[in-house]
């Protein structure tokens, strides 16, 4: 008695789908919709960079106007104004003296308050 297998062809009329492509129609939707989507997160993304960076600069200089306070404290000398003196006493900023994000320069110390000039308020970063 010989076994025989049965093998399955869809007719023409047979209800199975073999599509395995998408259809023009549905890709432009696709794309219709990934471009909604990046309208509305790329803006937030965008602004939520610049308060970031804004952020940051502010706590760098709120913690390089507290090593200038600890370089008057302990060498009884301000710090010159391109704080060089800092820079070059690992003691203060072991890994260097943080750049300003906003802008990628470096800061700087006013001549006669001896703080690091930065932002007056968001829109004005001035080093």
């Amino acid at each position: 008695m010989a076994v025989t297998a049965h093998v399955f062809r869809p007719s023409i009329g047979s209800t199975m789908n073999t599509r395995r492509a998408l259809s023009l129609l549905e890709m432009l939707a696709v794309a219709v919709i990934l471009g909604i989507i990046a309208v509305i997160i790329l803006p937030r993304v965008m602004t939520s960079s610049k308060v970031s960076k804004e952020k940051t600069c502010y706590s760098n200089r709120a913690e390089i106007n507290s090593a200038v306070e600890r370089y008057y404290l302990s060498k009884g000398v301000w710090p010159a104004n391109n704080l060089s003196n800092i820079r070059a006493d690992k003691s203060f900023f072991p890994e260097g003296i943080p750049t300003c994000p906003v802008s990628g320069r470096q800061y700087r110390l006013n001549r006669t308050t001896h703080r690091v000039i930065g932002h007056t308020n968001s829109g004005n970063h001035a080093l």
